[in-house]
């Protein structure tokens, strides 16, 4: 009989064990990097950047341009890589993404001007909460692809 009831003690205290308290849950941390101070800076950095590239092309320094528009590249996709962006991120990664499409448009890389203007097609035609700017830029965006569509027609 002392055999059998070893088993039974033992799931008995298996039982016991299973019906203590349950662990307390991990907190969740509901991080916003917008709201970090890094994500502000970078906004502004990028911002800064296209406000040179502007200077640098109306100057005829194109490559220098160049270099900072591939930089600038880097510091839009960290900022766009976010769950939710800011506007104010979308706005200087959509004006890198006009320059750069200015640039090759001018270049005559057609269809990489193209692409870059469907990127900003897509970004605005799609922004929530539509504003007048966000439709202006809809719009710029969409001529710009008109105008691809006609020079690669020629």
């Amino acid at each position: 009989m002392r055999l059998r009831a070893r088993p039974v003690l033992l799931a008995f205290c298996a039982v016991l064990a299973g019906c203590g308290p349950a662990p307390a849950p991990a907190p969740r941390v509901s991080s916003d990097p917008t709201l970090d101070k890094w994500y502000g800076q970078t906004v502004d950095e990028l911002t800064a950047m296209n406000r040179q590239v502007r200077e640098l092309v109306k100057a005829g320094k194109g490559d220098a341009a160049s270099e900072l528009i591939l930089k600038g590249e880097d510091v839009s996709k960290r900022l766009l890589s976010v769950t939710h962006p800011t506007l104010a991120a979308t706005v200087a990664a959509s004006d890198l993404d006009e320059l750069y499409g200015k640039m090759l448009l001018s270049n005559r890389n057609y269809g990489w001007a193209r692409l870059l203007f469907q990127r900003n097609l897509v970004r605005w035609k799609y922004w929530q909460p539509q504003t007048a700017d966000t439709a202006d830029r809809l719009k710029q965006a969409q001529d710009a692809i008109a105008e691809c569509d006609r020079r690669i027609g020629q």
